[in-house]
């Protein structure tokens, strides 16, 4: 079992490679974000092999967290580089649309 552990996180650090690769060479400002969150996923399986590698399972709480801060950094991404910031409220956007002005999408 522990070699099947070790094969796993060995192709999953080739798999976070890639990734990164992807994110420094992504044509685009999406597909730069679609690595990094990619690697942040790929992180969190790291995390959850190391931990079975271990043998410790504080581990996946740490994971578990780590997947709530990836998720919450890819939305605040996306979202700045819409808006260019990020304290456009929803009342503003609704407002917009009830005058008739045009939205950014």
């Amino acid at each position: 079992m522990f070699w099947v552990n070790l094969a796993a996180a060995l192709c999953m650090s080739v798999a976070m490679a890639l990734m990164l690769a992807r994110l420094f060479a992504g044509p685009s400002l999406y597909d730069r974000v679609l690595a990094a969150n990619s690697f942040g996923t790929k992180t969190v399986l790291l995390l959850l092999i190391f931990s079975l590698l271990t043998g410790r399972p504080d581990g996946v709480d740490i994971a578990l967290l780590y997947a709530l801060i990836n998720f919450i950094a890819t939305i605040a991404i996306l979202k700045f580089f819409r808006y260019r910031s990020l304290e456009i409220a929803l009342a503003q956007m609704s407002l917009r649309r009830a005058i008739g002005g045009e939205d950014d999408e």
